[in-house]
């Protein structure tokens, strides 16, 4: 299948066609995947409701795309390569026969175990190949996956188990990450405390330990394998149906669950993993996000197999056992294509270059960027020193609620600037709107990055809970999709993303909104009132600062402060913990009520003298004490 775009004068006319007559361009490139049944229509939407079918009625399991139609062709090649946190332990190879026998099995267990086209699936899992294997064969029966990142705490287990109305969890006895070890089953055994619709655990193996096992609802993988045939029908579903849920941080407390379907989806994460990253039918490539994130699904799971591709996992972390680990990975492996995200690059550039230097790296062809904008110098760090100057960096831009890659370079086609994510991939219509919501034309501008016209792999509402989808994406402008960011547009048309507008905060890649963050430091006894931004963080991009207000001032403010973090860690996980915590005696507030972020932003950055006009807060010397107290 040719789905790739082979010059840039190519990619000018597809781009024209795909604004020009979007639905005939979509079309040509949906003929490329095997339909059950043909669709009757390409896209009927409406972004007030908002209100979004794409090929309308038209039937397919995105399973046989990425694994059926390769095996008369390609049933031999390597389909999934998966490299052990240690480098001592044997990696596994699997071809695409055999993977596509271990998702037929493990979906004919799932299927003994009652679970039913609709029924939702959480995975709470390490970075193994029984990761990707529960995912495809959810996916193969018509149950809708919601993976969790195997780093979140119970309480925010058993909200999204809550919120999907889960029957079943998959997860393992523990996982390997660097050099500690994290007792899975135990964190799920009190998540469903708290949770009643779970009827089954289904628990992978991974260290050999000895985890409690509740008769009737708890039973081993490799007892739920055994005995079950390795050929499985694969479930009709409709475009629309939903293919997965997966949380995301909102400027509420709660997670909201982006719902993503089976047609457009797999249309999109095709056709834009062929053209960003100049797929190559002999490319190994290697994305080392989790599968727990967005960019896992997209691009180490579904888009990698629906091409054909041999896609590369990884079980552990950049530094373990030293910081040339992943350059050990890619000269083993003859990794061609790397995709990695800017706080994984800032951390290794800190290790020093001798770490890189060590390996060839001759085998690199393109290397790509995800999870937040590069900063300039890590980007030229990463150019020359792993890039070796010759390889083209795609610095991607995207969403969990855009499904795919949105804004990005096409390999070496298109033109590469440090720090911009460059130009729309076709079929992506983006604007620049000022505040008014009036369409800003001329380059060399900044404006709200919103789009315009649908595309196939777009989110299509919130869990349970359509509304909020509409006034978090579809209310701010009319008739626009709403990113949250803010962008450049340079005078050759290439975008840089300049950071949210909105109550969000990207530490390492990971969003996270400051109301769940100020929910789960409230959940102290200690605590009256929160508040948190983001700040900028040499390794992480951004990180947390919290100020507190507590019920007296703390005796003990490190011993308060362990308190707090532990009760996030506890809520949330070790990835939403806050790095300064200030205690204050109040914030600075409108005579409304509202917190004034912007000016405990500028206190975390280290700019108290370009706070701007206080003399309209409700009580102005609090922001003295404030910046009097700043870490």
């Amino acid at each position: 299948m040719e789905l790739r775009i082979n010059s840039f004068e190519e990619y000018q006319n597809k781009y024209r066609q795909s604004v020009e007559q979007p639905e005939a361009f979509w079309d040509e490139v949906a003929q490329n995947f095997s339909w059950q049944q043909p669709y009757d229509k390409v896209l009927d939407w409406n972004f007030d409701e908002p209100n979004i079918k794409w090929f309308v009625n038209g039937k397919l399991n995105i399973t046989e795309n990425a694994l059926d139609r390769h095996l008369e062709k390609r049933g031999n090649k390597l389909a999934l390569i998966w490299e052990p946190n240690d480098p001592k332990e044997r990696f596994v190879r699997l071809t695409y026969r055999e993977l596509y026998e271990k998702v037929n099995e493990f979906a004919n267990a799932l299927k003994a175990q009652g679970v039913k086209k609709g029924d939702r699936v959480i995975i709470y899992m390490p970075m193994i190949p029984e990761l990707t294997i529960a995912v495809l064969a959810c996916a193969r029966i018509g149950a809708v996956h919601s993976v969790v990142f195997a780093g979140f705490s119970a309480n925010a287990i058993a909200d999204r188990i809550q919120d999907a109305q889960a029957t079943m969890v998959i997860t393992a006895d523990g996982l390997n990450r660097g050099p500690k070890q994290v007792p899975l089953k135990r964190v799920v055994d009190e998540a469903l405390e708290h949770c009643d619709t779970i009827e089954k655990v289904i628990v992978y193996n991974c260290l050999n330990w000895a985890p409690e096992m509740k008769a009737g609802r708890d039973i081993w993988w490799h007892d739920a394998i055994q005995g079950m045939e390795k050929v499985c029908p694969a479930e009709p579903m409709d475009s629309e149906d939903m293919l997965f849920i997966l949380y995301t941080s909102g400027s509420t407390g709660k997670p909201k669950g982006v719902v993503h379907t089976c047609g457009g989806y797999m249309v999109y994460t095709a056709y834009s993993f062929q053209n960003v990253f100049q797929y190559r039918e002999s490319d190994v490539y290697w994305c080392t996000a989790d599968v727990g994130w967005i960019t896992g699904h997209s691009y180490i799971v579904y888009g990698p197999l629906l091409s054909g591709a041999t896609t590369l996992m990884f079980e552990g972390v950049p530094t373990y056992p030293d910081a040339g680990r992943f350059w050990q990975v890619c000269d083993k492996h003859g990794v061609n294509i790397f995709y990695t995200a800017p706080t994984a690059i800032r951390a290794l550039m800190a290790a020093g270059d001798d770490h890189v230097l060590s390996y060839s790296l001759n085998s690199l062809r393109v290397l790509g960027s995800v999870g937040e904008p590069i900063n300039e110098e890590a980007w030229k760090w990463y150019h020359l020193h792993v890039g070796k100057s010759k390889c083209p960096i795609v610095d991607t831009w995207w969403q969990t609620e855009t499904g795919g890659i949105m804004l990005s370079g096409l390999g070496d086609l298109s033109p590469m600037r440090p720090a911009h994510a460059g130009l729309p991939l076709p079929g992506i219509q983006p604007v620049l709107l000022d505040q008014e919501g009036k369409t800003i034309e001329e380059n060399e501008v900044e404006g709200y990055l919103c789009v315009k016209f649908p595309w196939p792999s777009m989110l299509r509402t919130t869990y349970g809970d359509h509304e909020r989808c509409r006034v978090a994406y579809f209310s701010h402008y009319k008739g626009h999709y709403f990113t949250g960011d803010g962008a450049k547009r340079d005078e050759n048309g290439l975008y840089r993303i300049i950071g949210r507008v909105d109550d969000v905060i990207n530490v390492s890649g990971h969003r996270f909104g400051t109301a769940e963050i100020e929910q789960a430091i409230n959940a102290n006894a200690m605590v009256v009132e929160s508040a948190v931004v983001g700040y900028p963080h040499d390794i992480k991009g951004q990180a947390i600062y919290a100020y507190v207000i507590c019920q007296e001032l703390p005796s003990d403010p490190d011993m308060m402060r362990a308190q707090i973090i532990e009760t996030v860690t506890e809520q949330i996980g070790k990835i939403a913990k806050p790095e300064k915590i200030q205690f204050v005696s109040g914030l600075p507030k409108t005579r409304s009520g509202k917190i004034m972020r912007r000016i405990l932003r500028k206190v975390a950055e280290g700019e108290s003298d370009k706070l701007g006009d206080t003399s309209t807060l409700l009580d102005p010397t609090v922001v003295d004490e404030i910046v009097n107290g700043a870490l």
